[in-house]
């Protein structure tokens, strides 16, 4: 209302102190008794807020194309058009007040069940607009070339290739002075004459029964308490989200919670949610394109490109790994074990350099998810950083 105010000014002409009193009184009641036809586009932006609420992608969706066609037919919505010529300030209330609304679509994603609809939100925003980065870099993997030998990765990123692999938990980084601390009080309490070998037998069963059933989901929810390691989740998740935004794959949304995760099928970790529509209909028809399957590569690699790029090597990753493998199998003809290994080694680098380049759209995107922000908001993050030359 303060821009509706501000643009129903009188002509430029200097104010006598009684109409100055005047005006500010009429200002006051404008803000009191809102216009009709602004109380009017209120109520009906409630039926699109309550969609988000109840992320229902399909209703928020249609509600948006909604407005969209009739903008683009000259109807009147909302009585905006009607009050546009006699008030100039509603189109641009209308304007920011929609652009505000428009992004929230994103957030109703995660629980859409059809991606062909998420697919299609991310559609109606980029011709909106409002993603101009959305897919920017998709078709980098024609570009670049295949043979990655582990010389030629070390000589581009100054990394051994051994800092790209996924470390099972206590072998590397911050997970062995834990277990090394861990140890060492379970001997300092041993020498005390207290015995916790039945706890610690206990613990372990746990520990097994969760790997097993649970996929170790349940140390992952102990572990993402601890700081450290929960920013390195982050970055992994921000390296995902970037690269698949920037590669033009829709993102259903980032899933930080193990437990979560495990409800919705990865287990024992966090996770991005991505779609690539190429893929899908490729896969359908008994076939993979180098190029589609570079592309998803690229993605499923970014997790570990983001923490060697940040922390200098990497930790997480062994179910990307995994998933990789499981898609290369199904290749006609499958890889060989050595045509995997450089598949694997061209895709980190591409993510690599990628994240490397675009630095303070990863970082932008890891501080949006570090305080708790909505997909949406974290999006936004990324094109305000892409914009800024990020």
């Amino acid at each position: 209302m303060a821009l509706l105010v501000s643009s129903l000014n009188p002509l430029n002409f200097p104010y006598s102190p009684s109409a100055k009193r005047l005006f500010s009184r009429q200002s006051s009641i404008s803000l009191q008794r809102k216009p009709w036809f602004v109380s009017s586009a209120l109520r009906e932006w409630r039926e699109y807020e309550d969609a988000v609420k109840q992320k229902d992608l399909a209703r928020a969706l249609r509600f948006l194309k909604s407005i969209e066609t009739k903008d683009d037919s000259g109807e009147s919505v909302d009585g905006y058009l009607k009050t546009e010529s006699a008030c100039p300030g509603i189109s641009e209330l209308k304007t920011v007040y929609e652009s505000e609304r428009d992004w929230e679509v994103l957030d109703t994603c995660l629980n859409a069940d059809d991606m062909r609809l998420v697919d299609s939100a991310y559609g109606f925003l980029k011709n909106r607009g409002f993603l101009p980065n959305f897919g920017k870099l998709g078709n980098i993997v024609l570009e670049a070339p295949k043979d990655i030998t582990p010389t030629v990765l070390k000589s581009e990123t100054g990394l051994e290739v051994s800092k790209f692999s996924p470390k099972k938990w206590g072998l590397s980084g911050s997970s062995n002075v834990l277990l090394f601390a861990f140890l060492a009080g379970s001997s300092f309490l041993l020498s005390k004459g207290i015995d916790i070998r039945p706890n610690l037998a206990a613990m372990l069963a746990l520990a097994f029964l969760d790997s097993i059933f649970l996929g170790g989901t349940c140390l992952a929810q102990i572990s993402s308490y601890w700081p450290p390691y929960k920013r390195r989740i982050l970055v992994h998740e921000a390296g995902h989200l970037l690269v698949a935004y920037l590669m033009g794959c829709p993102i259903r949304g980032v899933i930080l919670d193990p437990i979560v995760a495990m409800q919705m099928g990865i287990q024992g970790q966090a996770g991005t949610q991505f779609w690539d529509e190429k893929m899908n209909n490729e896969l359908a028809e008994g076939h993979l394109s180098s190029s589609t399957f570079d592309r998803y590569c690229m993605v499923l690699f970014a997790g570990i490109a983001a923490e060697a790029l940040v922390y200098g090597e990497a930790e997480g990753g062994e179910n990307d790994e995994n998933l990789f493998r499981s898609i290369s199998v199904l290749l006609q003809p499958p890889l060989s074990v050595a045509q995997m290994s450089n598949q694997a080694r061209w895709s980190v680098l591409q993510s690599y350099n990628l994240l490397k380049w675009h630095r303070k759209a990863h970082q932008a995107a890891f501080k949006a998810l570090e305080s708790g922000n909505c997909l949406s908001a974290v999006i936004k993050k990324i094109e305000q950083a892409m914009s800024s030359g990020g």
